[in-house]
């Protein structure tokens, strides 16, 4: 987590991954993000999973998430 003016960013690479196939969720102060990669025959090929902690002066309604064109994912908190 590092402190952006007055957000907080959580930046991963995910470049690995499609869109469809990862999902971020927030919870009790905590941000996850979990991807999968599955082959045409249903096995699952490639997984990545971080689980964050965010400081306790966050808005936890004001996240939200930006996918770069390189497979960037960036998630951004706003400080109260």
């Amino acid at each position: 987590v590092r402190v952006q003016g007055d957000t907080y960013q959580v930046v991963a690479d995910v470049s690995q991954f499609e869109p469809p196939d990862i999902v971020v969720t927030t919870s009790n102060c905590h941000v996850a993000i979990q991807a999968e990669k599955v082959a045409e025959d249903g096995t699952v090929c490639d997984t990545f999973t971080h689980k964050c902690q965010l400081p306790e002066d966050t808005d936890p309604l004001s996240v939200s998430c930006t996918l770069t064109e390189i497979g960037t994912l960036v998630i951004t908190v706003r400080r109260r």
